[in-house]
C-alpha cells in the first residue's frame, strides 16, 4: 500500500482535504494546523531557520522558531518548492494552484553519514525550444545548460556494503507518451523519449513521469569505492521531429545520493 501511495505522489500532488496535508518521505498524512510548517519527520518537532524557496518566483523565506513559514506569492501553475536546512536532506515538492488552499506540514529527514548532496541548484536541460503546452513550460526559469549534465563525486570506501540510490528531489517538463497519457502536458501530436540516467558511463534508468522524490538504485558493480564517480542525466528527444534534433526541455532540482 505504501508503494502505491508513494507512486501517486511522485506523479502529482493534489491537496483537496479540508485539513492540512503533511508530506514526509513521499507519504501524505492529514493534520489540523493554521499555518505552513516544517517539522522533523522523526520527532515531529518544528525545524526553525529552514530555507524555503520558489525559484520560479525568485521567492525565498525562512521558517520561524515554530517551523512556520508563509508563501506570500501567487502560485498558478506547477512550481518547485525547495527546502534546505543544515543537517537535513534537501527536500523539494512540486506545488500547484490547489496546494495553498490549506496549510502544508512538511516533514524533512536528518542526514546520516552516508548521505551525499550532489546539487541543490535548479537545472534546466534541453535547447530552450519548447511549446507553451509542454509539461510545466511555464515553470522554466533558467536558460538551458545543454541536453545533459554530469556531476562528479567521491564515494566512501564502504559504499559496496549498502544499497545506494540517486534521489531527484523534483523534475518537471517531461513530455513522454506516458506523461501525456497521465495528463501532465497538453501536447496533442508530439511526445519525447524519456530522460536517461548514466552512472560511470552506464545507463541505469529512464524517467518517464514528472514528480518528486524519485529514487534510482545504483548497481553495486558500477560503484568505484573511495574514488571519483559520475552521474550524467540526459534529457529526451522529440520523437516526432525528424528534420532536426529537438531536445525535450526539462528542469530538475536537488540531486543527492542516499543509502539503506
Amino acid at each position: 500500500m505504501r508503494k502505491i501511495i508513494t507512486l501517486i505522489l511522485m506523479i502529482f500532488l493534489c491537496i483537496s482535504t479540508a485539513n492540512a496535508a503533511t508530506v514526509t518521505g513521499g507519504v501524505e498524512k492529514n493534520g489540523v494546523v493554521d499555518t505552513n510548517r516544517i517539522i522533523d519527520s522523526a520527532t515531529n518537532f518544528p525545524v526553525p531557520d529552514a530555507k524555503v524557496a520558489l525559484p520560479k518566483q525568485n521567492y525565498t523565506t525562512y521558517t520561524d522558531s515554530n517551523g512556520a513559514f508563509a508563501l506570500n506569492t501567487d502560485i498558478k501553475d506547477n512550481t518547485i518548492m525547495s527546502i534546505e536546512k543544515d543537517g537535513y536532506k534537501p527536500f523539494s515538492l512540486t506545488l500547484n494552484s490547489n496546494s495553498t488552499n490549506h496549510p502544508l506540514v512538511i516533514g524533512i529527514e536528518k542526514t546520516n553519514g552516508n548521505d551525499m548532496q550532489i546539487s541543490t541548484d535548479l537545472i534546466h536541460l534541453g535547447d530552450n525550444n519548447f511549446s507553451d503546452t509542454s509539461a510545466n513550460a511555464d515553470e522554466f526559469k533558467t536558460d538551458s545548460s545543454g541536453p545533459a549534465i554530469t556531476k562528479h563525486f567521491k564515494m566512501a570506501s564502504d559504499a559496496l556494503s549498502r544499497a545506494n540510490y540517486l534521489v531527484i528531489g523534483s523534475i518537471v517538463g517531461i513530455d513522454t507518451m506516458l506523461a501525456r497519457s497521465m495528463g501532465q502536458n497538453r501536447i496533442k501530436s508530439a511526445y519525447s523519449s524519456p530522460p536517461e540516467i548514466y552512472f560511470n558511463g552506464n545507463k541505469i534508468a529512464e524517467i518517464k513521469l514528472n514528480g518528486d522524490g524519485q529514487r534510482v538504485k545504483i548497481p553495486r558493480n558500477l560503484i568505484r569505492p573511495n574514488q571519483m564517480n559520475e552521474i550524467t542525466i540526459r534529457t529526451g528527444k522529440n520523437l516526432t521531429q525528424h528534420a532536426y534534433v529537438d531536445y525535450d526541455d526539462i528542469e530538475l532540482m536537488n540531486l543527492s545520493i542516499t543509502s539503506d
